[in-house]
């Protein structure tokens, strides 16, 4: 499972920004997973620079550059945090 975000903080208490909002979610859940930081801003898409190969990546994944975005162990792909929180709460990890 690897989760994209923009190299915000993903975790902690009282986090508000959607990359954080997502790793929350996935932290609650029980999940562990990968992240991989792109470079850019959602709110300056100019810094989403064409040989930014991580934006692309995210764009080839799931049709957008923005992130964050979940991609599952089996491909399938879960883009914008509130889809991703819906989903780790309904699907929390399997007990150890």
């Amino acid at each position: 499972m690897i989760l994209y975000t923009c190299g915000t903080k993903t975790t902690g208490p009282g986090a508000l920004h959607p990359c954080a909002r997502a790793g929350n979610a996935l932290d609650e859940a029980g999940y562990q997973y990968e992240i991989k930081t792109v470079e850019g801003y959602r709110m300056m898409p100019w810094t989403w620079k064409a040989r930014n190969a991580g934006r692309k990546e995210v764009e080839e994944l799931s049709g957008t550059k923005e992130v964050p975005i979940l991609v599952l162990d089996d491909g399938e792909v879960i883009s914008d945090s509130s889809a991703i929180a819906k989903w780790a709460k309904a699907n929390p990890a399997p007990s150890t």
